[in-house]
């Protein structure tokens, strides 16, 4: 019950969050921009703008899989988006050459993300076993490494959503700049990359809900 009072909101907010994301990515993928622009040649714009030549770009298989890689220095557009001529899928494409942007400029936020990766993945896969046996043999050292150990995820979190704001608003600053999406389109477009945003709060705000029911179970199990 106790789980369900700290999880239940994060739950709710990540469910509302996948529904937003979805049905506001369907609905402008069904407006054509005035430029008629697709993803990957408001991409391969933007990047050519801010000189960096050095940035391929890719299409990707699924549905908003779209991301930036920083090991090859890669846009990597789902096909929904590659070959799109949307709002939405400008939206998302300029979204991820704003990563790229970062990336290059060396954004304090990004570089950290980056660096915290390794120390994440090995956390997100080693505390919940070790919390568990804590929690089974009424180890609070056990628990507390868990805790530390989730921490890192947490943090990893909280570190995503600066990261994931500033490359929306370069987006856009972008996309207007660069004269791709008219005053009457950018709502439309902030409204595509709000909703994507939403997702990684919602993710940030379970991690720390969980974050806080482990501290109260080592709570009560110093108690104990």
């Amino acid at each position: 019950m106790a789980y369900l009072i700290f999880i239940l909101p994060a739950f709710i907010l990540s469910i509302y969050a996948q529904f937003k994301v979805k049905s506001t990515f369907e609905k402008y993928s069904r407006v054509r921009s005035m430029r008629g622009m697709t993803g990957a040649e408001v991409a391969a714009q933007l990047l050519r703008r801010k000189g960096l030549t050095d940035v391929g770009i890719d299409p990707v298989g699924g549905s908003l899989t779209d991301h930036y890689d920083p090991r090859v220095k890669r846009v990597r557009l789902s096909e929904p988006v590659y070959g799109s001529n949307s709002l939405a899928a400008i939206g998302v494409a300029a979204h991820e050459v704003g990563h790229a942007i970062q990336h290059g400029e060396k954004y304090g936020p990004l570089e950290l993300r980056h660096a915290i990766v390794p120390v994440t993945n090995f956390a997100s896969g080693a505390s919940f076993p070790i919390l568990l046996v804590g929690i089974i043999l009424n180890s609070a050292n056990l628990v507390l490494i868990g805790i530390l150990l989730f921490s890192a995820v947490v943090l990893f979190h909280l570190v995503t959503l600066p990261v994931e704001f500033n490359a929306s608003r370069r987006a856009v600053m972008e996309l207007e700049s660069a004269g791709i999406i008219t005053p009457q389109e950018t709502p439309a477009v902030k409204k595509v990359l709000s909703a994507a945003a939403l997702t990684y709060l919602a993710a940030a705000i379970s991690a720390i809900a969980n974050l806080l029911y482990y501290v109260m179970i080592f709570l009560g199990s110093r108690e104990d």
